[in-house]
């Protein structure tokens, strides 16, 4: 080899350890030695990626966000309270528009297939607004609380009301179901989703049904109180309930 060749090929083997950091595998470098991962956080290179423990909001029109503005969902707030108090939590949201007790269980695979750390489940609003079938609408839910728990999450129970001219017998067993999965398999209950919202106007939209961004801001709050107990604390690593 000529001496401007060995040169040449000198400068390249400097500048290609600059950039790597290391020799490759076929000039005798470490090949495993790079323990970064594929979209990591920049800044931070040999410190594998971990990604964000889920939280899946799983429910109807009232999770989706719908009548809100992008990005004024309640799953939106509550990601945003999360983020400020320090959780590392990620919000996903799992509520499709005019769905049932019905639906939800055909997309529980779907939303276990994600492995959520926590589930909040806010289904059957619809069931009621239809008057079907109370006991199917108990018998699903149960069916999604459990196949869920056994993937491993943990599931916060929310509760639905019907308007007085639902009939009071219906409203009463429609209510009540709720309470009676909650208490069945042991998981976290809230009584109603809109609690402190449906009777106020000024937090609803016109059709009187769902919540206006400010609205879904008080429905976000509602969860994270019976969330926050679950979490993993920023500063102890710890969960409450272990604490």
């Amino acid at each position: 080899m000529s001496k401007s060749a060995l040169v040449l090929t000198s400068v390249l083997l400097v500048l290609l350890v600059r950039g790597c950091g290391s020799l490759p595998s076929w000039l005798g470098g470490d090949a495993g030695s790079e323990t970064g991962s594929p979209g990591g956080p920049a800044g931070s290179p040999g410190t594998a990626y971990q990604p964000r423990p889920i939280i899946v909001a799983f429910g109807d029109s009232l999770t989706s966000g719908f009548g809100a503005d992008p990005g004024e969902s309640y799953p939106d707030f509550l990601q945003q309270k999360l983020d400020r108090r320090g959780y590392e939590y990620h919000v996903v949201n799992e509520g499709i528009s005019g769905d049932t007790s019905d639906g939800g269980l055909v997309r529980t695979s779907t939303v276990a297939a994600r492995k959520p750390e926590m589930v909040i489940l806010a289904l059957g609003g619809n069931d009621g607004l239809r008057v079907l079938s109370v006991s199917r609408m108990k018998r699903n839910l149960s069916r999604t609380v459990e196949s869920l728990r056994k993937q491993g999450a943990k599931v916060v129970l929310c509760g639905m009301k019907l308007p007085p001219n639902y009939g009071a017998d219906y409203r009463e067993d429609f209510e009540e179901a709720f309470a009676e999965v909650a208490g069945q398999h042991d998981v976290v209950f809230l009584p109603f989703l809109l609690e402190g919202v449906a009777d106020k106007p000024d937090l609803m939209q016109a059709d009187g049904i769902h919540p206006n961004e400010e609205g879904n801001e008080v429905v976000a709050a509602n969860v994270l109180k019976l969330l926050e107990p679950l979490l993993v604390h920023p500063s102890t690593g710890q969960s409450d309930e272990n604490r």
